[in-house]
């Protein structure tokens, strides 16, 4: 099961709101349809949240019907609509640039020429996506022991990204290359990604895995139960903190009192190098009826001040290494990540 599928003039969108109990698709024929389901969390993951934008792009050019010396313009406003919906994730800018530089490179075309032009770009990103995927899972397997348990968070899986995964890639690989690996999968309020998502994957994968709740975490480390611990990652600063789903900084500072290796898991297009520290990345805040609700049951009265950020920022000095793929960087991340990325 793939999170988007290219259609050849619209984009089929699973939506993982509805997973794991119900399996429905949107056929996005419009970049706000696209902007839409990034929004609420549809498409969501960070390299496919950048796949799902190119084909936006692409499409906000299919719909455009207009005099030529109208397109840039447009295409500002389909640019502008698609950056909005989620700040925090990198891979959805990068994503855009890539679309954009496209789009500079094939202005002199005519307009059908560029409207394929544009799906042939998305179409590489996700492509790309995939290759990527797979490289992680490989790099990733070299330091998995032959017997482990992995402790996950939020979903890292086919469904965050084209293809395969990144952190859940890596678990991917080591359980094919015939690992005995065993996959605590924490619930990840207040989405529950985890719970609905990860645990779901798993189960069709026949990986051996135990959902826990967030708060468990800490006590299965005490009790020696975790052997490493993989996460995602929304965007990597040049000094390797990494932002990703809220409830990640707490496992990394757990892990760091309790010796055990915390890896970050993503494609060099969530590395941000032009963001110094964790500081400068923007973390969204969402909508407080998130947590007011749970499975679309109220559970505390609508008056209650809530905080949500959808995301948190992980130090750098409590990651082991960030897996790419390009290979692993290890410490010291501000002059490892700039040597990896000029490799």
């Amino acid at each position: 099961m793939k999170a988007l599928q290219w259609q050849g003039d619209y984009l089929l969108i699973l939506d993982q709101t509805k997973l794991p109990f119900e399996e429905k698709y949107r056929e996005a024929r419009s970049y706000l349809e696209v902007a839409e389901a990034i929004k609420n969390m549809e498409v969501r993951g960070a390299p496919v949240i950048g796949a799902a934008a190119a084909y936006g792009f692409a499409l906000g050019a299919m719909e455009y019907q207009g005099e030529m010396n109208g397109l840039q313009e447009h295409m500002k406003e389909v640019r502008a609509v698609l950056e909005s919906t989620r700040p925090t994730a990198v891979n959805l800018f990068w994503a855009l640039r890539k679309m954009e530089d496209k789009l500079r490179e094939v202005q002199n075309s005519s307009l059908d020429q560029i409207k394929q032009a544009l799906v042939n770009e998305a179409n590489t990103i996700a492509e790309d996506d995939r290759r990527m995927n797979r490289l992680i899972g490989e790099y990733g397997n070299t330091i998995v022991p032959e017997k482990a348990n992995i402790l996950t968070h939020c979903n890292t899986g086919t469904l965050a990204t084209v293809e395969y995964g990144t952190a859940l890639g890596i678990v991917r690989a080591a359980y094919e290359s015939g690992k005995k690996v065993h996959v605590y999968a924490g619930e990840t309020r207040p989405f529950l990604q985890g719970a609905r998502l990860t645990a779901w994957e798993l189960l069709q994968e026949k990986i051996p895995h135990t959902l826990i709740t967030d708060s468990m975490a800490g006590y299965l480390m005490q009790q020696n139960k975790v052997d490493m611990v993989i996460v995602g990652a929304d965007r990597i600063a040049a000094n390797g903190d990494t932002a990703n789903k809220i409830g990640t900084y707490s496992l990394a500072v757990l892990a760091f009192a309790h010796e055990i290796p915390f890896y970050v898991a993503a494609p060099t297009s969530t590395i941000d190098l032009k963001l110094s520290s964790g500081d400068e990345i923007p973390v969204e805040e969402r909508e407080g009826k998130e947590i007011r609700m749970f499975m679309g049951v109220r559970v505390v009265p609508e008056e209650v001040q809530v905080y949500n950020p959808a995301f948190d920022i992980t130090p750098a000095k409590y990651i082991s290494g960030i897996i790419t793929e390009k290979g692993i960087i290890s410490p010291p991340f501000t002059v490892n990540l700039v040597k990896m990325l000029v490799k």
